[in-house]
């Protein structure tokens, strides 16, 4: 099995998720209505419970305060993940967000008073060792500084793989790096805007490959995906797939996790880069809540395995009944259990795009369930799209909807149409 090791700090976030149908007779400010409330472990935390979801061993090298925060910190980090502590004279740090229609209305911070790192226990030192690649996540408190955990995280970029995320304020990597992941704003010193300059990014982060003697630097670009290094003066431009804006906090520690792990399989650098966009995006992909006023959400669903005339009609027909179609579409692990071993014939990367390149198609969302009801609940589309071949049927998804006062319909479909029928006719044919 193999080991990723985090190190780095780590932060207690917490969301509070409302609903704000009103002002405040105090002030201009909406009153959120409570309904939910998640803590999770954040910065090096969130980096290692990422890595952990994906498998393998996970071990946090990350200090850790003597409060009451840090006690809940350890509670949420995932079994999987093995944590070493180093003491810290600091404080917790805490990052609430106020959320309310998919959106945050207020973030309110405490904590993160800075104070001394260590010393190290032996534990550090033995889980470096016995990593197969190393990610560090550098949240701007004192860890990447401490001058013992530096001389160790030198030492060990010599012989293994190390992703190293900086921060403005945190140190500089330490030589060697195999892969170093600055977003634009870190990278260039300054907000870009929606749409950075692309030789500029370009030129900073040769410049930035040179002077911090890494590697492979990688400047993420949020959609437009990442501008990789190649060698002295090579640059590589890897695109996202398109993604419906959703919640991009955590989104790079995704990509340094997903990074972190092909690198330890043997990846290219600029594979892991690839390997790493793609991860991203899946992380901030989510499904968009129906629109508020008149607009009318359609989804529809299905395995789409080979996309043929009979599912483009009709997925053209449910687009024409609403003002936004979402497709939902089942998980490699989904179709295998639904349709035997032998399927899907395309994975879910693939069929995405294809889905997604369709001019009637405005979103796509992927769910692992034999069924597509939990993501639909998320969802909420006035209306739940099937072929003509389950007119007259009863439709589980049905039920579903009607909490929430949608229905099902059915439209015209092609005939003799099918990905079974494709599949046999290129054996038959072969």
């Amino acid at each position: 099995m193999r080991t990723l090791v985090v190190v780095g700090d780590s932060l207690l976030d917490v969301d509070t998720v409302g609903r704000a149908a009103k002002l405040s007779p105090d002030g201009p400010v909406p009153v959120v209505q409570t309904q939910s409330e998640e803590t999770r472990a954040g910065g090096a935390g969130l980096t290692a419970a990422l890595a952990a979801a994906d498998g393998g061993r996970v071990v946090l090298v990350t200090p850790l305060a003597d409060d009451a925060d840090a006690a809940t910190l350890r509670a949420v980090l995932p079994d999987a993940v093995e944590l070493v502590a180093v003491p810290w004279a600091g404080s917790t740090p805490v990052k609430h967000r106020i959320r309310a229609g998919g959106q945050t209305v207020a973030r309110v911070d405490r904590g993160g008073a800075t104070g001394a790192v260590g010393p190290l226990p032996p534990a550090v030192t033995a889980a470096l060792a016995g990593a197969d690649a190393v990610v560090v996540a550098d949240y701007g408190y004192g860890t990447t500084a401490d001058p013992a955990l530096r001389e160790l995280l030198t030492a060990t970029a010599r012989r293994r793989p190390v992703v190293w995320d900086p921060h403005p304020r945190g140190a500089a990597p330490v030589p060697g790096c195999r892969l170093v992941t600055p977003n634009a704003p870190e990278a260039l010193g300054a907000d870009p805007g929606p749409r950075p300059d692309v030789a500029a990014v370009a030129d900073r982060a040769l410049e930035l490959r040179r002077e911090w003697a890494a590697g492979t630097v990688v400047v993420t670009l949020g959609p437009a995906g990442a501008l990789a290094t190649v060698g002295e003066d090579g640059v590589l431009a890897v695109p996202a797939p398109p993604v419906v804006a959703g919640d991009t906090c955590g989104a790079g520690d995704r990509f340094a996790s997903a990074a972190g792990w092909a690198l330890a399989a043997g990846s290219l650098p600029t594979e892991a880069v690839a390997v790493a966009v793609a991860a991203a995006s899946a992380y901030v992909a989510a499904p968009a809540p129906a629109p508020a006023g008149s607009g009318v959400l359609v989804a529809s669903g299905g395995c789409f395995d080979l996309l043929h005339a009979g599912h483009v009609a009709t997925l053209e027909a449910a687009r024409a009944l609403g003002d936004r179609l979402v497709v939902c579409v089942n998980s490699d692990a989904s179709v295998a259990r639904l349709k035997g071993p032998g399927r899907p014939l395309q994975p879910q990367a693939d069929r995405v795009r294809i889905l997604r390149a369709l001019a009637c198609v405005d979103d796509v969302v992927v769910f692992d369930e034999d069924t597509p009801e939990q993501v639909l609940r998320t969802l909420r589309p006035q209306l739940w799209v099937k072929g003509g071949d389950y007119s007259g049927v009863a439709v589980p998804e049905a039920a579903v909807l009607a909490g929430w006062g949608g229905r099902v319909v059915t439209v015209p479909f092609l005939a003799g149409r099918s990905t079974t029928r494709l599949a046999e006719l290129a054996v038959a044919r072969a």
